[in-house]
């Protein structure tokens, strides 16, 4: 998929990159570490600069990141680009009824209280139940495990975003 779009990333001035960047993964060593790695060829390669550079992020990015996300099942408010992207991804989630969301409300408590932070997937392509069990099968997790977990979503997530940008 080769696109002039990646242009935008290419020829935005530092602080507009900068930004763009955040608003997929508020994490600034990553979003810096892109924009120094410009120009790119393509949007695959601006998307493969930004895995690259999301492996791994530490203890303190992935809590930066996770503190910018919504919960899910919760409508993001602002006009700020990532709540713009969270309620484009949660979309079907956001409509999806009382009961979907008495239980995401639930199952966001119980996911806080054990881990600390908000409960994070990628919403994007995903349905409230295949949520759901996503999110009960995560409750189960050591700390650890989740941990890795979770970083893995904002990775998916950081990239997904950035591609919608580009392309």
């Amino acid at each position: 998929m080769r696109s002039t779009r990646v242009d935008r990333l290419n020829s935005a001035g530092t602080e507009q990159a900068r930004a763009m960047l955040l608003a997929c993964a508020a994490v600034p060593r990553w979003a810096d570490e892109i924009v120094r790695g410009r120009p790119y060829a393509s949007v695959e390669d601006a998307l493969e600069a930004a895995r690259q550079a999301a492996q791994p992020w530490t203890d303190e990015e992935i809590d930066a990141a996770l503190a910018r996300h919504p919960r899910i099942g919760e409508r993001p408010e602002g006009g700020e680009a990532d709540a713009a992207h969270s309620r484009r991804e949660q979309a079907g989630v956001t409509g999806a009824g009382a009961d979907v969301a008495r239980r995401l409300a639930e199952g966001n408590r119980a996911y806080e209280a054990r881990f600390g932070h908000v409960f994070l997937i990628r919403a994007a392509g995903r349905g409230p139940e295949e949520i759901l069990a996503a999110l009960d099968e995560r409750l189960t997790n050591d700390p650890a495990t989740e941990r890795r977990t979770a970083a893995e979503q904002l990775r998916e997530i950081a990239v997904l975003r950035l591609e919608g940008e580009l392309t």
